[in-house]
């Protein structure tokens, strides 16, 4: 079984994905507009330039996201996506890109459980913890 990741945005998706293609060095590998649908698709006149579906690779997942047609946006919220890697020069540039025009809740240091994390929600109201990996993960 492989696990991903799909996160709905309120017309900032393509932002928001440009964003993560230059914070974790990666690239969208898909995206298709509410009006690039196939002909007949119920799409909502006012949603034509919103993203209907976008992809990228982010360490073992996909990382993918949506905006949500107008009337039907809801605020992200009740989880946050781990990232660890084993450099600390790496981790902290990820943590320090995340939190720029965010909040941070932990700021980035040493735990009993890892040499360096810290926790942020980013501009976009995706929630973070960044690590390297200890001995316990």
């Amino acid at each position: 079984m492989k696990t991903d990741l799909h996160l709905v945005f309120s017309g900032k998706c393509r932002e928001a994905f440009a964003f993560y293609e230059k914070t974790f060095n990666t690239k969208v590998q898909f995206t298709m507009t509410f009006g690039e649908a196939p002909e007949g698709s119920p799409v909502p006149p006012d949603s034509k330039d919103l993203i209907l579906h976008t992809s990228m690779p982010v360490g073992s997942i996909t990382l993918m996201g949506c905006d949500a047609p107008k009337g039907r946006e809801a605020t992200l919220g009740g989880f946050q996506i781990s990232v660890s890697d084993p450099s600390t020069d790496e981790v902290e540039r990820i943590f320090d890109a995340l939190k720029e025009g965010g909040s941070v809740q932990m700021p980035i240091g040493p735990t009993f459980w890892s040499p360096l994390f810290g926790m942020c929600t980013d501009k976009f109201g995706v929630g973070w913890m960044v690590s390297v990996p200890g001995p316990q993960m």
